[in-house]
């Protein structure tokens, strides 16, 4: 399409003085830098991985270990920001969650028929850490 970019456009958000407050937000920092941080260390994980997998190198496995280690290091300044003092509470979230999509193990149906209500039902009864800023 020629006009794509234009058309394209049209959708985005025109509220640049919104994001501009939303962006200055010592809280949205922490999390953007946490989020560009995990970003990065998947993409070094997944270039470790294309070493192995495409260029048939060895598999680094130190690496490997090193890259999990930088992510989590960058999901523990997102943990606190959220009002978390440890992996611990969403960790056992996110079981819950799992439990309530495969009540035994993995299977195609119950991927394909998940009970979105619940899911949301279980995340949302967590009653702790930092509330929304939108609430």
């Amino acid at each position: 399409m020629e006009d794509y970019v234009k058309k394209a456009i049209e959708t985005d958000n025109s509220d640049i003085e919104g994001i501009i407050k939303r962006l200055s937000d010592p809280m949205t920092a922490r999390l953007i830098h946490a989020l560009l941080g995990m970003v990065t260390e998947v993409g070094e994980f997944a270039d470790t991985l294309k070493k192995w997998v495409i260029y048939g190198k060895g598999l680094d496995i130190k690496n490997l270990m090193e890259e999990i280690g930088d992510q989590q290091w960058y999901q523990a300044i997102a943990v606190d920001e959220l009002g978390y003092d440890s992996f611990h509470i969403i960790q056992k979230l996110n079981i819950a969650k799992l439990r309530a999509r495969y009540p035994n193990k993995f299977n195609e149906q119950d991927a394909l028929n998940r009970n979105l209500d619940k899911e949301k039902e279980i995340i949302n009864d967590a009653g702790t850490g930092k509330t929304s800023t939108t609430d």
